[in-house]
Parts: structure tokens; C-alpha cells; sequence
């Protein structure tokens, strides 16, 4: 999976699960869902990451289309890497319907008991 998209948001801890994640494989491209907080407090010096600004105070169909019209055309893959570990669940919604509304499939990544995880997939 080369591109990954997580939320960046709300949450006491998840900002440094979200940089782990983003720092555990070769992502070819980061999106950060994020607001105006996460744009000016969120530091990274790395080229893959790219912020996905949105207004968390509206509709959860109009976040839909804040997040659709800032990824449309940036994905190429048929399937990418999915992160919620931060933000509120009408954020949550609305990456999700985005997503799906691209026509994207997704893996959801987690850290389970320390260890970097895709969820979903048996060894």
C-alpha cells in the first residue's frame, strides 16, 4: 500500500501514533486529514506529507466533499492504507465516505501491542 491517509485531529496521544505509522513503511504518499490546529502545530519536514485541511464544524456531508476535492486525482492506487486513530467520529465518517466515494479500497493500520499492524491480515 504506497499512499496512507489518516486522520489528524483530536485525541491525547494519537498524533504520535499517527507519526509512527507514517514512519513504519515507504508510504509514496501521506494525506494528514487534519484542521486549522493540526496545520499550524503538526510538524514534519517530510515530502510525502501532504494536509488535508477541514472545517471539523460542518455537516459531516460537507466534510465528504472538503476531503474529496482536496484528494481527487492525487491517488493512483486501488488500495490504501487507513489510519482513525485521531479525531471525532463525524470526521471519521466522512474520511470513510470519501474514501469510498473515490473508489478506493483500504487496509486499516494500527499499532497492536506496540508493533505496527494491518488489520485484517492473518499470518
Amino acid at each position: 500500500m504506497p499512499t496512507l491517509i489518516a486522520c489528524l485531529s483530536t485525541g491525547k496521544g494519537t498524533w504520535s501514533e499517527v507519526t509512527r505509522i507514517m514512519n513504519s513503511q515507504q508510504w509514496s504518499k501521506i494525506f494528514l486529514i487534519t484542521n486549522e490546529f493540526g496545520k499550524e502545530n503538526f510538524k514534519s519536514t517530510d515530502s510525502r506529507v501532504e494536509l488535508v485541511l477541514i472545517n471539523p464544524f460542518l455537516e459531516p456531508a460537507a466534510l465528504v466533499e472538503q476531503i474529496k476535492t482536496q484528494l481527487q486525482g492525487k491517488i493512483t492506487d486501488f488500495e490504501v492504507g487507513l489510519n482513525l486513530v485521531s479525531g471525532s467520529g463525524e470526521e471519521h465518517m466522512a474520511v470513510l465516505e470519501a474514501v469510498l466515494e473515490l473508489g478506493l479500497n483500504f487496509r486499516l493500520i494500527t499499532i497492536n501491542n506496540g508493533q505496527v499492524e494491518t488489520l485484517g491480515l492473518r499470518k
